[in-house]
């Protein structure tokens, strides 16, 4: 089989509506980074949030890519310590539409919770780009405007004595 043939393949596979749920040995991951050699390292959505190595099936190399971010059904492997699952689809919108519509799709990994956990207390969305800094006590806001004020009257006295001098 030629290389394009193969390709096209892969290539329908990927697309066909086999839109089946995960059976019992699979699970659903997300890709957390990229260790070379057709390696990636995924996070699972269960509580521990465990993470180890997946590896890419012979059939999607060089064919097929992820990034981080993506979604990926696994099946585990007895083979490596390090390698503990392959990967044996790789999951486009669709089919995280179809899994959330069966009940199947982690709550982790929901873009409901995603989009609640970025709001904050006011409900608006929070600037990833500033760190965040925690709200002090009434104590110290207080202790704080105290402060502020008599730095205040200080500056005004300054003001005061510079326009008599002119």
């Amino acid at each position: 089989m030629s290389r394009v043939t193969k390709i096209k393949h892969v290539l329908k596979e990927q697309e066909a509506d086999d839109y089946e749920v995960p059976k019992e040995n699979q699970r659903i991951v997300r890709i957390v980074a990229s260790r070379g050699n057709n390696l990636h390292e995924v996070e699972t959505a269960e509580d521990n949030e465990e993470s180890f190595l997946v590896s890419m099936p012979v059939k999607f190399r060089k064919n097929v890519w992820v990034k981080r971010g993506n979604f990926v059904l696994i099946e585990p492997i007895e083979e490596g310590n390090k390698v503990k699952a392959e990967i044996c689809r790789i999951l486009t919108p669709t089919h995280i539409k179809i899994f959330e519509k069966e009940g199947v799709w982690p709550r982790k990994f929901s873009k409901k919770r995603e989009l609640e956990e970025n709001l904050d207390e006011d409900g608006l969305f929070r600037n990833t780009n500033r760190k965040f800094v925690a709200q002090s006590s009434d104590d110290d806001d207080d202790e704080d405007e105290d402060e502020d004020s008599a730095i205040d009257e200080d500056e005004d006295d300054s003001i005061n004595d510079d326009r008599c001098n002119k």
